[in-house]
């Protein structure tokens, strides 16, 4: 293992870009070095449009942004290499015991050679992209087929030298934001409707199904959205639900706000989903064209994941299973 400057508070440098639950399912990873480590000194370099993640963490004490997806579109425009130079300039500025790159890609692995640090991530046979492995000084086995968050998390545990021995924590804290004016006062469950393949949606009937039980229960429904498309098909669900809300556009500090004073969530495969169960929320995931065993929700006694492959759960499974997480 690399020599550490001080071994007390070691410098570590975190490279996880993207996208939304990816990112999220790397924030175990900070709750495990200062639970070794507690006075590291913890950055994080990220996609800028998830830079306010890394920042719920209270351990996490720069966020260093990126903006890879913009400058691919832009890679010939002046301004692109200024930013460029100026995220090397600001990586120049310091030295890291440790750079770890637990995304495994080429674009990642580029970025975590422009670093000042030993530079640490998976070996060719556990990396996404194999040819990443080519950027790492030190390079680690961790067995596929697991969650990611577990990959994650064994990563660190072998560039930093230390043992696993408890349960994942996301650490996170709910921004602390005033309640918007178009949220009314009462309790409220989040529908999480929205995701990036249509294959991954639940048919419109089971979330209007669903709304009216809420509705029921006195709790109003918020269905936020990131698209026109989303908008559309947020309105129009809402129009169909007693007392539903499409609020207009958020932020992502926003939207974690929303999720941590909801009652409940329920959510098809989208990164904001693993938000909510991260925010330790009661939180059901939907899944219906992919396999949550192993990007699936994974937080707690409070997050449960139904459906699969060409499996889409009923709108009954749903509220039994809610019902169960409420009363844990």
């Amino acid at each position: 293992m690399p020599s550490i400057s001080s071994p007390d508070t070691p410098r570590i440098l975190l490279v996880k870009t993207s996208s939304l639950g990816d990112v999220l399912h790397n924030l175990p990873v900070v709750s495990d070095i200062v639970q070794h480590f507690p006075h590291a000194h913890i950055d994080w370099l990220v996609e800028e449009s998830f830079a306010a993640l890394p920042k719920l963490h209270p351990a996490v004490e720069k966020v260093i942004p990126v903006a890879v997806r913009r400058w691919r579109k832009h890679i010939f425009q002046a301004a692109t290499w200024a930013e460029i130079n100026a995220m090397r300039a600001t990586l120049a500025e310091q030295e890291y015991d440790f750079v770890i790159d637990t995304q495994g890609l080429v674009k990642s692995a580029l970025l975590t050679r422009q670093a000042l640090g030993t530079r640490c991530g998976l070996d060719r046979h556990s990396a996404r992209e194999p040819l990443a492995a080519l950027a790492y000084q030190r390079q680690y086995a961790v067995a596929k087929g697991q969650h990611a968050v577990e990959r994650n998390r064994q990563l660190v545990a072998q560039a930093l030298g230390y043992t696993l021995n408890t349960p994942a924590d996301y650490g996170l804290l709910p921004p602390n934001v005033p309640r918007p004016n178009w949220l009314p006062a009462g309790d409220y469950a989040v529908l999480l409707h929205a995701t990036s393949r249509d294959d991954k949606l639940w048919d419109e009937a089971n979330w209007v199904a669903l709304g009216r039980y809420f509705q029921q229960q006195h709790i109003r429904c918020i269905l936020p959205w990131g698209s026109a498309t989303e908008q559309t098909r947020g309105q129009r669900l809402a129009e169909q639900i007693p007392e539903a809300i499409c609020p207009p556009r958020l932020a992502l500090n926003d939207i974690a706000a929303l999720l941590g004073g909801a009652q409940a969530i329920i959510g098809v495969d989208t990164g904001l989903a693993h938000l909510a169960a991260a925010l330790d929320k009661p939180t059901v995931g939907i899944y219906t064209a992919t396999d949550p065993v192993l990007t699936g929700l994974y937080a707690g006694r409070k997050a449960e994941n139904l459906g699969g492959i060409h499996r889409s759960p009923t709108v009954d499974e749903v509220v039994k299973t809610l019902q169960e997480l409420v009363k844990r």
